[in-house]
């Protein structure tokens, strides 16, 4: 079973940065695959990006490219998501997602089996 706590989110104002991380624990972080999601308010879970298990690509929902950097750490266990540049509308709920396909991108919620408890991000002047 694999555990995913989240850290990181806050309040933050229009064009600041904030950076979010999510800690792995049970099985080996190496092994699997990783995503963020968001939810914000009033509407649905959506795609924010996810990594391979090599770090060496990760991939964007095609809003938030050049914005926000997703990375991982398989040494930490850890994933983080840096969003730069934040808006209003980035306002959401932010959760770390995990799946056993290392190999493989996957944008959808239902390819992942194992989620974190998420973390409130909310942009604001």
């Amino acid at each position: 079973q694999v555990q995913l706590v989240e850290s990181g989110g806050g309040l933050v104002q229009p064009g600041g940065s904030l950076r979010l991380s999510c800690a792995a624990s049970g099985g080996t972080f190496s092994s699997y695959g990783m995503a963020w999601f968001r939810r914000a308010p009033g509407k649905e879970r959506e795609f924010v990006a996810a990594i391979r298990r090599s770090g060496l690509n990760a991939y964007y929902a095609d809003s938030l490219k050049g914005r926000f950097t997703m990375s991982r750490d398989n040494a930490k266990n850890t994933v983080y998501l840096q969003m730069n540049s934040l808006k209003p509308e980035d306002t959401a709920v932010y959760y770390c997602a995990a799946n056993s396909f290392p190999g493989m991108v996957f944008t959808t919620e239902s390819r992942y089996e194992w989620w974190g408890q998420g973390t409130q991000v909310t942009v604001s002047s």
